[in-house]
C-alpha cells in the first residue's frame, strides 16, 4: 500500500550556533518572551548546545530499515533535515505514497495535528510531491504498552519500595480540551502501572513553555516530589526518547529537587529502539496502517476567537 516510512520528528540543535535559529523557529508565531526562550536556551547549552533526539533518530531509522521491506526517510519540524528537503528526496527517489510516524504516542493538536499541518506545509512547497498520510496517535497499542511496561520494571528493580510517578508534557488547558491527551495517558499510565503490579501511582507533567497566565496541566513533576518527599520512580510515558526534556528536566532538575530533600529517585528509561516499539512501527507501517481521521485532535481556541 505504501512504498516508504517517514519518521517525522521535532528536531534539535546539534551544536551551540544552532541553539536560538532553533528554538525562534520552534516558537515563531507563539507568544512566548524572549526572557523565556533564552532560559530555555540554557537548557541546551548545559549540554553544549547538543540534543540527543537527532542522534536517537537516527538509531531509530537504523533499526527501522532493518525491520521494514521498505525505505525510511526522515525529517523534521524544526530543524535540519527539514520535512520540505526530506519530501523533495522522496519524490526524486521516485516515491508516490507514504505513511508517516510521528515520534508522539498521544493525541493533541501539538502532539499529532500540528505534525499534520507541517507535513501538508512540506507538501506544498514541493512539485509533484508523494502523497503522505499520518499513522494516528498509539497509546493503547500493545506493543507500545508493553515497550513502556518493561522500562518501567527496570526501574521498580532499581527502588522496590519507591512510590511510581509517571510523566508527560505539559500542554495548555485550552489544548487538553480539544483533544483526548489526558484521557490517553490516563489509559495507557493504568495498564502500565497494572503490569508492573502497583495499584498506586500518579500522573504528573513537566516542561511547561509559553505565556505567563496561561493555565497549564499540573500538577508539576517538581512541586510534586516536594509534597510527597518520599523515594520515587519517574517514568516519562509521554516521551518516546531521552532528549533534551527528559535529560534536563527529569535527570537534572526533578533529580536536584530529590537530592535537595533527600529522598532516592530511580528514572525509567523512554521506550526507544525497545524490539516491541520497533515491530508496532513496522506493523503499523506495512501491516496495518492506521491513518489519521480528518479533524483529529483540532487546535485550541483562543480567546475571542470564533469556534
Amino acid at each position: 500500500m505504501y512504498d516508504a516510512l517517514l519518521l517525522v520528528s521535532f528536531g534539535g540543535p546539534e551544536k551551540h550556533e544552532d541553539v536560538i535559529p532553533f528554538l525562534e523557529n520552534v516558537l515563531r508565531g507563539r507568544n512566548v518572551p524572549r526572557e523565556r526562550m533564552l532560559e530555555v536556551a540554557e537548557h541546551y547549552y548545559h549540554f553544549e548546545g547538543r540534543s540527543p533526539i537527532n542522534d536517537q533518530n537516527r538509531e531509530l531509522m537504523a533499526a527501522l530499515k532493518n525491520a521494514l521491506p521498505i525505505p525510511v526517510y526522515w525529517g523534521n519540524r524544526n530543524w535540519h533535515p527539514f520535512l520540505a528537503d526530506t519530501v523533495r528526496q522522496m519524490r526524486d527517489d521516485g516515491v508516490r505514497r507514504a505513511i508517516a510516524f510521528a515520534t508522539s504516542a498521544f493525541g493533541s493538536y501539538s502532539g499529532c495535528r500540528q505534525y499534520i499541518e507541517d507535513l501538508d506545509r512540506a507538501l506544498g512547497e514541493v512539485e509533484n510531491a508523494p502523497r503522505i498520510d499520518k499513522i494516528r496517535p498509539f497509546p493503547d497499542h500493545p506493543l507500545f504498552l508493553e515497550a513502556m511496561t518493561d522500562r518501567v520494571r527496570a526501574a521498580i528493580a532499581e527502588l522496590p519500595e519507591a512510590g511510581l510517578l509517571f510523566t508527560a508534557h505539559s500542554i495548555p488547558c485550552t489544548m487538553a480540551q480539544t483533544s483526548p491527551y489526558v484521557r490517553q495517558l490516563e489509559a495507557a499510565c493504568a495498564a502500565v502501572a497494572k503490569n508492573v503490579g502497583r495499584d498506586q501511582w500518579r500522573l504528573v507533567y513537566q516542561s511547561r513553555s509559553g505565556a505567563p497566565g496561561q493555565p497549564w496541566l499540573e500538577p508539576d513533576i517538581c512541586d510534586t516530589l516536594r509534597q510527597i518527599r518520599s523515594d520515587v520512580v519517574i517514568a516519562p510515558i509521554g516521551f518516546l526518547s531521552d532528549h533534551m526534556e527528559v535529560l534536563y528536566d527529569l535527570d537534572t532538575e526533578a533529580r536536584a529537587v530529590c537530592d535537595a530533600i533527600g529522598v532516592r529517585m530511580a528514572r525509567a528509561k523512554t521506550v526507544e529502539t525497545h524490539p516491541a516499539m520497533i515491530r508496532m512501527i513496522a506493523e503499523l507501517a506495512v501491516v496495518e496502517p492506521r491513518p489519521c481521521t480528518a479533524g483529529c485532535c483540532p487546535a485550541p481556541q483562543r480567546p475571542g476567537r470564533p469556534k
